[in-house]
């Protein structure tokens, strides 16, 4: 399963340990199989997702394969809880290959690290591509002169791509896509997000549906938030919208308790 990403990037599925069925296994510590229904199933990894019980979503492993411009693989390795091996500009020729962007985009006004709206500057992409030709052919006249790869690579600019291979538990891979899909993180960076969202939600489709109601989706309140909700509602009122909503049972306790516990931890 392969996705292509930005203008030359892609990201491929090497393998998969595991499915929703090892993380219930793992949370019940049986291997028995067909002892639970399907809906059971994805009550219990709803409720190892909601109550943060992440050692289960543990037992499930991807390896990818991913080809992407060396500052969004800067950005990807802060993540340091996979296993990596990316391809070496001291062992090997890199190619000529660079990422070159369809639109240019505006610095944010109010985030210094973001950016902003669309910008089109036809100057910025000759200056962008006269920088990538006079880089890669200073690359090449040094290994002609029989300067080392590992420093011949020097002069190579950011957009150069890049490849490796990314081995992550499904816990781990989760908190990347929460923090790789929210609007603030890089427009490239997410593009590879989405791409390894769409396989993880194919293999684990489980496993998505609660991560995508509990925190891709959701969020967590403060103290003072949930005061001012309290302000807001009454217990009565709050339970009744929840229960057009479909929540019933424990859920509909657990969700009641968040906004109106029954007693305060000192």
């Amino acid at each position: 399963m392969e996705i292509a990403v930005l203008d030359k990037g892609f990201v491929r599925l090497v393998e998969v340990m595991g499915s929703d069925a090892s993380i219930v296994q793992a949370a019940r510590v049986s291997y028995g199989s067909g002892t639970k229904t399907v809906r059971e199933d994805a009550a219990l990894i709803d409720y190892l997702m909601r109550h943060r019980h992440t050692s289960p979503f543990e037992m499930v492993e991807f390896k990818f394969h991913v080809k992407a411009p060396i500052f969004v693989v800067r950005q990807w390795f802060r993540h340091r809880t996979a296993s990596v091996n990316e391809i070496s500009g001291r062992y090997s020729v890199l190619k000529e290959e660079f990422y070159e962007p369809q639109a240019w985009r505006k610095q944010a006004r109010r985030n210094k690290q973001g950016s902003e709206g669309e910008l089109s500057d036809e100057e910025a992409s000759l200056l962008l591509k006269g920088v990538e030709r006079e880089a890669y052919q200073a690359y090449q006249t040094l290994l002609e002169k029989g300067i080392a790869r590992e420093m011949a690579r020097m002069v190579l600019p950011l957009n150069l791509y890049t490849e490796f291979y990314w081995k992550q538990d499904l816990h781990n891979l989760f908190h990347f896509l929460a923090l790789r899909l929210d609007p603030h993180a890089q427009w490239e960076i997410r593009q590879y997000a989405k791409a390894i969202a769409e396989i993880v939600k194919a293999h684990v489709p489980l496993a998505w549906q609660s991560f995508e109601e509990h925190v891709l989706k959701g969020a967590h309140l403060s103290h003072t938030e949930i005061k001012a909700l309290q302000g807001l509602l009454t217990p009565e009122l709050y339970e009744k919208a929840l229960k057009e909503l479909g929540l019933s049972g424990s859920r509909l306790q657990e969700a009641l308790e968040k906004i109106f516990p029954r007693s305060h931890p000192l």
